[in-house]
Protein backbone atom coordinates (compact mmCIF):
# COMPACT_ATOMS: atom_id res chain seq x y z
CA UNK A 1 0.00 0.00 0.00
CA UNK A 2 1.09 3.91 -0.74
CA UNK A 3 2.76 5.15 2.22
CA UNK A 4 0.91 8.75 1.21
CA UNK A 5 -2.04 6.73 1.06
CA UNK A 6 -1.76 5.33 4.89
CA UNK A 7 -1.09 8.89 6.26
CA UNK A 8 -3.89 10.93 4.37
CA UNK A 9 -6.80 8.08 4.25
CA UNK A 10 -7.72 5.10 6.62
CA UNK A 11 -7.43 1.49 5.34
CA UNK A 12 -11.38 1.31 4.76
CA UNK A 13 -10.91 4.40 3.48
CA UNK A 14 -8.78 3.37 0.78
CA UNK A 15 -11.00 0.46 0.00
CA UNK A 16 -14.46 2.51 -0.36
CA UNK A 17 -12.16 5.06 -2.55
CA UNK A 18 -10.87 2.14 -5.19
CA UNK A 19 -14.48 0.20 -5.22
CA UNK A 20 -16.14 3.82 -6.16
CA UNK A 21 -13.91 4.42 -8.67
CA UNK A 22 -14.41 0.80 -10.52
CA UNK A 23 -18.66 1.36 -10.12
CA UNK A 24 -18.02 4.64 -11.38
CA UNK A 25 -16.03 3.33 -14.21
CA UNK A 26 -17.99 0.41 -14.62
CA UNK A 27 -20.78 2.80 -15.51
CA UNK A 28 -18.40 4.78 -17.59
CA UNK A 29 -17.70 2.30 -19.70
CA UNK A 30 -21.43 0.81 -19.78
CA UNK A 31 -22.72 4.03 -21.43
CA UNK A 32 -20.19 6.47 -21.57
CA UNK A 33 -20.69 8.56 -18.89
CA UNK A 34 -21.27 9.06 -15.41
CA UNK A 35 -17.74 8.83 -13.21
CA UNK A 36 -18.12 12.12 -12.40
CA UNK A 37 -21.47 11.94 -10.88
CA UNK A 38 -21.36 8.36 -9.37
CA UNK A 39 -17.86 8.94 -7.57
CA UNK A 40 -18.35 12.33 -6.38
CA UNK A 41 -21.98 11.00 -5.09
CA UNK A 42 -20.59 8.16 -3.22
CA UNK A 43 -17.33 9.93 -2.12
CA UNK A 44 -18.83 12.94 -1.18
CA UNK A 45 -21.18 10.87 1.65
CA UNK A 46 -17.55 9.98 3.04
CA UNK A 47 -15.11 12.59 2.77
CA UNK A 48 -15.79 16.26 2.09
CA UNK A 49 -16.74 17.38 -1.22
CA UNK A 50 -13.13 19.52 -2.34
CA UNK A 51 -11.49 16.06 -1.66
CA UNK A 52 -13.68 14.05 -3.69
CA UNK A 53 -13.42 16.38 -6.68
CA UNK A 54 -9.52 16.51 -5.97
CA UNK A 55 -9.60 12.08 -6.31
CA UNK A 56 -11.79 12.65 -9.15
CA UNK A 57 -10.00 14.55 -11.64
CA UNK A 58 -7.57 11.95 -13.02
CA UNK A 59 -9.57 9.37 -13.56
CA UNK A 60 -11.98 11.42 -15.03
CA UNK A 61 -9.13 12.77 -17.25
CA UNK A 62 -8.05 9.65 -18.46
CA UNK A 63 -11.32 8.14 -19.42
CA UNK A 64 -12.37 11.03 -21.00
CA UNK A 65 -9.28 11.82 -23.16
CA UNK A 66 -9.97 8.82 -25.45
CA UNK A 67 -13.23 9.50 -25.57
CA UNK A 68 -12.69 13.20 -26.64
CA UNK A 69 -10.05 12.50 -29.83
CA UNK A 70 -11.52 9.11 -31.51
CA UNK A 71 -14.26 9.26 -33.49
CA UNK A 72 -13.24 11.34 -36.20
CA UNK A 73 -15.54 14.41 -35.84
CA UNK A 74 -13.59 16.61 -33.74
CA UNK A 75 -13.80 19.36 -36.20
CA UNK A 76 -17.07 19.25 -36.55
CA UNK A 77 -18.01 19.07 -33.28
CA UNK A 78 -15.61 22.20 -32.54
CA UNK A 79 -17.29 24.07 -35.43
CA UNK A 80 -20.49 23.89 -33.43
CA UNK A 81 -19.66 23.91 -29.93
CA UNK A 82 -16.43 26.00 -29.61
CA UNK A 83 -17.87 29.11 -27.91
CA UNK A 84 -19.98 26.54 -25.52
CA UNK A 85 -17.15 24.63 -24.49
CA UNK A 86 -15.00 27.97 -24.01
CA UNK A 87 -17.30 29.62 -21.66
CA UNK A 88 -17.76 26.35 -20.02
CA UNK A 89 -14.36 25.50 -19.70
CA UNK A 90 -13.25 29.65 -18.54
CA UNK A 91 -16.40 29.97 -15.86
CA UNK A 92 -15.08 26.67 -13.61
CA UNK A 93 -12.31 28.83 -11.49
CA UNK A 94 -15.12 30.82 -10.85
CA UNK A 95 -17.50 28.57 -9.48
CA UNK A 96 -14.37 27.26 -7.85
CA UNK A 97 -13.93 29.88 -5.85
CA UNK A 98 -17.07 29.20 -3.58
CA UNK A 99 -15.17 26.38 -2.35
CA UNK A 100 -13.22 28.26 0.19
CA UNK A 101 -16.04 30.80 0.73
CA UNK A 102 -19.48 29.10 1.04
CA UNK A 103 -20.60 26.96 3.37
CA UNK A 104 -19.35 23.44 1.94
CA UNK A 105 -22.52 21.31 2.96
CA UNK A 106 -24.69 23.63 1.29
CA UNK A 107 -22.06 23.03 -1.52
CA UNK A 108 -22.74 19.38 -1.23
CA UNK A 109 -26.55 19.67 -1.04
CA UNK A 110 -26.09 21.63 -4.34
CA UNK A 111 -24.43 18.54 -5.62
CA UNK A 112 -27.24 16.27 -4.35
CA UNK A 113 -29.46 18.62 -6.11
CA UNK A 114 -28.01 18.21 -9.09
CA UNK A 115 -27.56 14.28 -9.37
CA UNK A 116 -31.27 13.99 -8.21
CA UNK A 117 -31.99 16.62 -11.55
CA UNK A 118 -30.05 15.02 -13.52
CA UNK A 119 -31.32 11.38 -12.68
CA UNK A 120 -34.95 12.39 -12.85
CA UNK A 121 -34.30 14.77 -16.63
CA UNK A 122 -33.42 11.58 -17.97
CA UNK A 123 -35.54 9.33 -16.40
CA UNK A 124 -38.63 11.23 -17.33
CA UNK A 125 -37.05 11.58 -20.96
CA UNK A 126 -36.92 15.57 -20.97
CA UNK A 127 -34.39 16.54 -23.73
CA UNK A 128 -33.82 20.60 -24.74
CA UNK A 129 -34.94 21.29 -28.54
CA UNK A 130 -32.68 24.42 -29.63
CA UNK A 131 -33.53 25.54 -32.87
CA UNK A 132 -30.00 26.31 -35.25
CA UNK A 133 -30.39 30.05 -34.81
CA UNK A 134 -30.87 29.98 -31.16
CA UNK A 135 -27.05 27.65 -30.68
CA UNK A 136 -24.87 30.71 -29.99
CA UNK A 137 -26.54 32.66 -26.96
CA UNK A 138 -28.00 29.08 -25.47
CA UNK A 139 -24.43 27.88 -25.76
CA UNK A 140 -23.27 30.98 -23.63
CA UNK A 141 -25.71 30.89 -20.88
CA UNK A 142 -25.35 27.22 -20.84
CA UNK A 143 -21.69 26.93 -21.13
CA UNK A 144 -21.50 29.81 -18.24
CA UNK A 145 -23.70 27.51 -15.63
CA UNK A 146 -21.98 24.38 -16.51
CA UNK A 147 -18.78 25.85 -15.81
CA UNK A 148 -19.76 27.77 -12.56
CA UNK A 149 -21.58 24.31 -11.48
CA UNK A 150 -18.49 21.93 -12.11
CA UNK A 151 -16.67 24.59 -10.06
CA UNK A 152 -19.02 24.27 -7.60
CA UNK A 153 -19.69 20.32 -7.65
CA UNK A 154 -17.09 19.16 -9.80
CA UNK A 155 -20.84 17.89 -11.60
CA UNK A 156 -20.39 17.87 -15.36
CA UNK A 157 -23.18 17.18 -16.57
CA UNK A 158 -25.70 19.61 -16.00
CA UNK A 159 -26.83 21.71 -18.04
CA UNK A 160 -24.12 21.13 -20.63
CA UNK A 161 -25.00 17.36 -21.66
CA UNK A 162 -28.58 18.62 -22.34
CA UNK A 163 -26.92 21.52 -24.58
CA UNK A 164 -25.21 18.68 -26.33
CA UNK A 165 -28.29 16.75 -26.70
CA UNK A 166 -29.96 20.05 -27.55
CA UNK A 167 -28.43 20.86 -30.60
CA UNK A 168 -29.16 17.93 -32.14
CA UNK A 169 -25.88 16.30 -32.71
CA UNK A 170 -25.84 12.61 -34.16
CA UNK A 171 -25.03 9.71 -31.42
CA UNK A 172 -21.45 9.23 -32.23
CA UNK A 173 -20.88 13.10 -32.41
CA UNK A 174 -22.56 13.07 -29.23
CA UNK A 175 -20.62 11.12 -27.54
CA UNK A 176 -17.01 12.47 -28.61
CA UNK A 177 -18.52 16.02 -27.50
CA UNK A 178 -19.11 14.97 -23.88
CA UNK A 179 -15.91 13.49 -24.21
CA UNK A 180 -14.36 17.01 -25.34
CA UNK A 181 -16.40 18.82 -22.93
CA UNK A 182 -15.67 16.59 -19.61
CA UNK A 183 -11.98 16.55 -20.37
CA UNK A 184 -11.52 20.22 -20.93
CA UNK A 185 -13.90 20.51 -17.74
CA UNK A 186 -11.48 18.77 -15.57
CA UNK A 187 -8.36 20.18 -16.87
CA UNK A 188 -10.19 23.21 -15.71
CA UNK A 189 -11.29 21.98 -12.60
CA UNK A 190 -7.87 20.68 -11.55
CA UNK A 191 -5.94 24.44 -12.51
CA UNK A 192 -8.94 25.83 -10.46
CA UNK A 193 -8.47 24.09 -7.62
CA UNK A 194 -4.70 24.51 -7.73
CA UNK A 195 -5.00 27.64 -7.56
CA UNK A 196 -7.45 28.04 -4.85
CA UNK A 197 -4.91 25.68 -2.77
CA UNK A 198 -7.05 22.57 -2.69
CA UNK A 199 -5.10 20.26 -4.84
CA UNK A 200 -2.23 19.10 -3.09
CA UNK A 201 0.84 16.64 -4.20
CA UNK A 202 -1.02 14.22 -1.94
CA UNK A 203 -3.99 14.25 -3.21
CA UNK A 204 -3.01 14.39 -6.60
CA UNK A 205 -0.77 10.86 -6.44
CA UNK A 206 -4.30 9.71 -4.63
CA UNK A 207 -6.14 10.45 -7.55
CA UNK A 208 -3.47 8.73 -9.67
CA UNK A 209 -3.64 5.74 -8.14
CA UNK A 210 -7.28 5.73 -8.20
CA UNK A 211 -6.81 5.68 -12.12
CA UNK A 212 -6.28 1.96 -11.47
CA UNK A 213 -9.54 0.96 -10.45
CA UNK A 214 -11.20 3.38 -12.85
CA UNK A 215 -9.91 1.23 -15.61
CA UNK A 216 -10.66 -1.89 -14.31
CA UNK A 217 -13.87 -0.58 -14.08
CA UNK A 218 -14.60 0.60 -17.36
CA UNK A 219 -12.68 -2.36 -18.67
CA UNK A 220 -15.55 -4.79 -16.70
CA UNK A 221 -18.57 -1.80 -18.45
CA UNK A 222 -17.77 -2.06 -21.50
CA UNK A 223 -18.21 -6.25 -21.22
CA UNK A 224 -21.20 -5.67 -19.32
CA UNK A 225 -22.51 -3.51 -21.42
CA UNK A 226 -22.16 -6.54 -24.90
CA UNK A 227 -24.43 -8.37 -22.50
CA UNK A 228 -27.02 -6.25 -20.92
CA UNK A 229 -30.06 -4.32 -22.67
CA UNK A 230 -28.71 -0.70 -22.46
CA UNK A 231 -32.04 1.02 -21.85
CA UNK A 232 -32.21 -1.07 -18.74
CA UNK A 233 -28.95 -0.46 -17.35
CA UNK A 234 -29.59 3.22 -17.95
CA UNK A 235 -32.81 2.77 -15.92
CA UNK A 236 -31.06 1.19 -13.54
CA UNK A 237 -28.43 3.82 -13.30
CA UNK A 238 -30.34 6.98 -13.19
CA UNK A 239 -32.74 5.99 -10.32
CA UNK A 240 -29.33 4.74 -8.32
CA UNK A 241 -28.38 8.38 -9.36
CA UNK A 242 -31.48 9.86 -7.95
CA UNK A 243 -31.36 7.97 -4.93
CA UNK A 244 -27.39 8.50 -4.02
CA UNK A 245 -28.97 12.51 -4.79
CA UNK A 246 -31.26 11.96 -2.16
CA UNK A 247 -28.74 10.40 0.20
CA UNK A 248 -26.43 13.46 -0.51
CA UNK A 249 -29.18 15.82 0.83
CA UNK A 250 -30.00 14.07 3.89
CA UNK A 251 -26.22 14.23 4.72
CA UNK A 252 -25.78 17.46 4.02
CA UNK A 253 -28.29 18.03 5.83
CA UNK A 254 -27.69 16.22 9.09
Amino acid sequence: MCPILKIMFDPFTIFAISVTFVIAGGVKGTIGLGLPSVSLGLLAATLDLPTAMTLMIAPSFFTNLHQATVGGYAGLILQRIWLFLLIATATVWLGATALTRVDLDALTALLGFLLVAYGGLNIVGIRLTIPAYSEGWTGLLLGAANGILTGMTGSFAVPGVMYLQGIGLSRDMLVQAMGMLFTASTVALAFALGINSLLSAELGIASLLAVVPSLIGMWAGQNLRRRLSEAQFRSALFIGIILLGIYVLIAAAV
